[in-house]
C-alpha cells in the first residue's frame, strides 16, 4: 500500500522559524491500539463511558505522585524561549507542536480541575474543560513528540515537555486511548522478551550465523555466546542489533572488541531487549516489569557486569531509572538491592555503556586498528536525544559527547562535526523517538527531522561527509528511512561500533 503523499521540507543552509500554520498537523493521528495488547497492559482498549472521571482522577493521581509534574503546571510564564526549539515546530509550522502550546494542552485542563481560580473563573486563567474535542487534540499531539527535552534545555524554568507528554499518553490509555505502536511493543517485550517479538530459538539461529560470517570475513572464531552461566559481562543490547542493518554491523563490532580484550560475556535470552518502550508510554510500572527482566537475568547468569549497547532511551532509563527500578547501580542499602550488588564487581561502574568499556580498552592499549580500513568513509556523529540530555558517560561532564568522538577518532582518519548549535546538549532530535516510530506517522517523522538534515547536509557539502554515525537503534532506524526523502542514500547511516568493527585489529 503506497504511502500517504505530502510536501517534503526543502533543505536549507540554515533551519529558519516557519511562519505558523494552524492545524497543519491535525489530520495526523497513529493508528489506535488493539483489544489483545491494550488488555494484557491492563488497560481498556475503547473510550470507556466513564471517560471523563476516569482522566481527571487519573491525572490527579499523576499530580500526586510527581510533584515535578505539578510544578511544571504551575511554573509556565509563556515567555516564548521554548516556541522554536522543537523539531517538529520546526518542520511542521504547527504552532500546537510549539513547546508551550503542546504542554496548555494538558494544562489548561489541569488549572480547570486543580486550581481555585480555575474552578471558579476558568475564562479568566485559561482554564478549559475537558471535552472530546481536548482528547483528540491530545491524542494527536501527545503522540507529535518524541519526549527529546531539548525544548527543557532552553526553558529558564527547567519544564520537562517529556514528563508532560508520558502523563498525557498515560492518561490516554487509561480512558481507553491507546497507541498501536506502543501498546504492541509493550506486550511483544513482556510476552516473548524483547520488541521485535523475536524467540530464543532464532535469536540462537541468528548469533550462530553471524558467527560464521564473522569467520568467513576475517578468519577469526569470534564467538557470540547466548546462556553462558558464569560469564563475566552480560551484554544487554537492542533487538534490532540482532538482524536488521546497519544495526548487526554494530552487534559484530560489540563481539569483536569482546574477543580482542579476551574477555568473558554472554548475551541472555531472557534479556534480549535493551529498550524499554515504558518511557515512551509515561507508565512507571512498564518501565520496571521490562527493567526486571534484566536483573532476573544477571541474578541467574551469575554475572559481574552489566554492559549496555548502542541504544539511546535503553540507555538513559539504565543510567537514569534502574538503581530503582532493579536495584543495579550503586548506593542501594536494600535487601533488594544488596542481593545484587553483592554479586555485581564494585570495582566496576554498574551499568555500564558499551562505549565506555571501548573507550577504557582504547585508553589502556588493549585494543589495535588499522585506521586505513575505514578511509572511504568521512563520518560525522549525530548526538542522540536520551543520551545527550538524560544520561552522562565516563568520569567528566560531557563524557557523553567526548567519549563517542574519541572512539571514532581512534578508528578513522575523517571526522567532522556538525554545526556546534545543533549537537551536544542542543543536538537536534532524529524525528523517530519517543514512541513515534512507525510509518503512521511518517509525515511527522520526515518533517521532523528537517533540522538534522539541514546540519546534516550543510557537513555534506562542505566537507564530503558521507557516513552518519549514531549510538541509538532508534536513530539508525528513523535515519534509514528518513534519508532518501531528502536525497541521501540510506547507506550513509550506521553505528560507531560498526566503524571500530571495520578497523579493529583479529589475533
Amino acid at each position: 500500500m503506497a504511502g500517504p503523499e505530502f510536501e517534503v521540507p526543502k533543505l536549507t543552509e540554515y533551519t529558519d522559524v516557519p511562519k505558523i500554520k494552524e492545524g497543519s498537523m491535525a489530520h495526523v493521528r497513529s493508528f489506535p491500539a488493539a483489544e489483545v495488547t491494550q488488555t494484557f497492559l491492563g488497560y481498556p482498549w475503547k473510550l470507556t463511558d466513564d471517560w471523563h472521571d476516569r482522566a481527571i482522577n487519573r491525572m490527579g493521581e499523576l499530580l500526586g505522585k510527581y510533584r515535578s509534574l505539578r510544578v511544571f503546571m504551575d511554573a509556565c510564564v509563556h515567555c516564548g524561549a521554548c516556541t522554536d526549539k522543537c523539531h517538529y515546530f520546526l518542520g511542521t509550522a504547527d504552532p500546537k507542536n510549539m513547546p508551550v502550546a503542546r504542554q496548555d494542552l494538558m494544562r489548561q485542563v489541569y488549572r480547570r480541575y486543580f486550581t481555585l481560580p480555575g474552578k471558579i473563573a476558568p475564562w479568566l486563567v485559561g482554564a478549559r474543560d475537558l471535552t472530546p474535542e481536548v482528547l483528540d487534540d491530545w491524542y494527536s499531539y501527545y503522540h507529535q513528540c518524541s519526549e527529546c527535552r531539548r525544548c527543557s534545555v532552553y526553558c529558564p524554568y527547567g519544564i520537562d515537555t517529556a514528563e508532560i507528554t508520558m502523563a498525557g499518553r498515560e492518561i490516554l490509555n487509561t480512558v481507553g486511548m491507546g497507541l498501536k505502536y506502543l501498546s504492541e511493543i509493550l506486550t511483544k517485550v513482556q510476552k516473548i522478551g524483547n520488541n521485535l517479538g523475536l524467540p530464543g530459538p532464532a535469536l540462537e539461529d541468528t548469533l550462530l550465523g553471524l558467527e560464521e560470517d564473522i569467520e568467513a570475513d576475517t578468519g577469526v572464531a569470534v564467538k557470540m555466546p547466548l546462556d553462558v552461566k558464569g560469564a563475566e559481562i552480560l551484554l544487554v543490547t537492542p533487538s534490532a542489533d540482532f538482524f536488521s542493518e546497519p544495526h548487526v554491523e554494530s552487534l559484530i563490532g560489540y563481539a569483536k572488541v569482546f574477543h580482542a580484550a579476551g574477555a568473558s560475556w554472554t548475551l541472555s535470552s531472557k534479556a534480549s531487549e535493551a529498550g524499554n518502550f515504558g518511557l515512551f508510554n509515561g507508565s512507571y510500572e512498564q518501565m520496571r516489569t521490562i527493567a526486571m527482566s534484566i536483573r532476573d537475568a544477571a541474578l541467574e547468569l551469575g554475572v559481574k557486569r552489566i554492559i549496555v549497547g548502542e541504544c539511546g532511551h535503553a540507555w538513559r532509563v539504565a543510567y537514569s531509572f534502574w538503581n530503582t527500578l532493579t536495584g543495579i547501580g550503586f548506593g542501594g542499602d536494600d535487601p533488594f538491592s544488596i542481593e545484587l550488588q553483592q554479586q555485581l564487581d564494585p570495582r566496576y561502574k554498574q551499568p555500564m555503556h558499551i562505549c565506555e568499556y571501548t573507550w577504557d580498552l582504547i585508553q589502556q592499549g588493549r585494543l589495535k586498528f588499522d585506521k586505513s580500513a575505514n578511509d572511504d568513509r568521512v563520518v560525522t556523529f549525530h548526538d542522540s536525544c536520551n543520551v545527550a540530555r538524560g544520561s552522562r558517560m565516563g568520569d567528566e561532564p560531557g563524557g557523553q559527547f567526548t567519549i563517542p568522538r574519541s572512539i571514532i577518532m581512534a578508528v578513522v582518519n575523517n571526522f567532522h562535526d556538525m554545526a556546534a548549535e545543533t549537537i551536544g546538549e542542543g543536538t537536534f532530535c532524529c524525528g523517530g523517538g519517543g514512541g513515534v516510530l512507525t510509518d503512521d506517522l511518517i509525515e511527522l517523522r520526515v518533517k521532523g527531522a528537517l533540522p538534522r538534515m539541514n546540519a546534516f547536509n550543510n557537513v555534506v557539502q562542505s566537507d564530503k561527509v558521507n557516513f552518519l554515525a549514531l549510538i541509538c537503534a532508534i536513530c539508525k532506524a528513523q535515519f534509514t528511512k528518513v534519508l532518501p526523502y531528502y536525497g541521501f542514500d540510506r547507506s550513509m547511516v550506521g553505528g560507531v561500533h560498526q566503524l571500530v568493527s571495520t578497523a579493529i585489529k583479529l589475533d
